[in-house]
């Protein structure tokens, strides 16, 4: 990579809500990679300790503090406590979620609320608490949403309903907080390996073959390709984009009527 696109973020504060694992740290790893000083809110502290100790060994400068996006005190505080240190925050990524399978019928009130805490009410609490910490005009807000907010699901109602809200509170935003130069979007990944999501809804070779069949590239993508995406909308490239829901999904949202299908997988041995 060249120098430049190496400093791309250079001087820059980020904010990683559910940055401890999976496609958020994936982004916060990249954004450090060029550039930011990168701090980390998730549940686990143990969990934030290693994310932080691997940017800090690739020569990042990291920091992690435990809070439920569910607690708005909580994560007000921890923005607070990262302005304290670094100054105001350029860069801010809500991407706590929660996810499992369950018919609408089976399922409990209290789940359904919990992934939507999580996702919808957790997207709200971190955009609306960093907005007196944000560096205005210039920066960038980003939400990761997913290809359920549009297209309806059997088993993903509690996701399908929180990840819909998420979207039209992007864009919401985008329209109120537009006048102080402040930047609102949202990422929609599609399948993406080595996540605990994906480890869910296709736990088997036979599931994850159903999944990629359905997708116009066949294949799952990479963590790599959302952190491209987040450093695309962090950065001053995209100074005239806001209001978007950005999909990165393979082309999972294209309908699957003419795509012709895949061989079938091998018996195991």
């Amino acid at each position: 990579m060249d120098a430049f696109k190496d400093r791309v973020l250079a001087g820059k504060v980020a904010f990683v809500a559910g940055g401890s694992s999976g496609i958020n740290l994936g982004i916060a790893e990249y954004f450090s990679h060029h550039g930011a000083r990168v701090a980390l809110l998730s549940r686990s502290q143990d969990k934030l300790d290693l994310a932080v100790a691997g940017i800090q060994a690739a020569g990042g400068e990291a920091l992690g503090i435990a809070a439920d996006v569910r607690d708005y005190a909580a994560v007000e505080a921890a923005i607070a406590q990262v302005q304290r240190q670094w100054g105001n925050l350029d860069v801010v990524v809500s991407g706590a979620a929660g996810n499992f399978v369950a018919a609408a019928k089976d399922m409990s009130a209290n789940a359904f609320k919990t992934v939507v805490d999580i996702d919808l009410l957790g997207t709200f609490n971190v955009l609306r608490a960093s907005y007196a910490y944000l560096n205005k005009p210039g920066a960038s807000l980003i939400s990761i949403t997913a290809p359920q907010a549009v297209k309806p699901r059997v088993y993903q109602a509690h996701v399908c309903a929180a990840k819909a809200g998420i979207n039209m509170l992007t864009q919401c935003l985008a329209m109120e907080w537009g006048v102080d130069g402040i930047r609102v979007n949202a990422i929609s990944p599609g399948p993406i390996s080595g996540t605990e999501g994906m480890a869910r809804l296709a736990p088997t070779p036979e599931a994850e073959h159903a999944v990629k069949a359905h997708l116009a590239l066949r294949d799952y993508g990479e963590k790599r390709d959302i952190a491209d995406l987040a450093l695309f909308l962090a950065s001053d490239n995209s100074r005239y984009i806001t209001g978007t829901i950005i999909d990165c999904d393979g082309g999972s949202k294209l309908g699957d009527a003419d795509l012709p299908p895949l061989p079938p997988l091998p018996p195991r041995g």
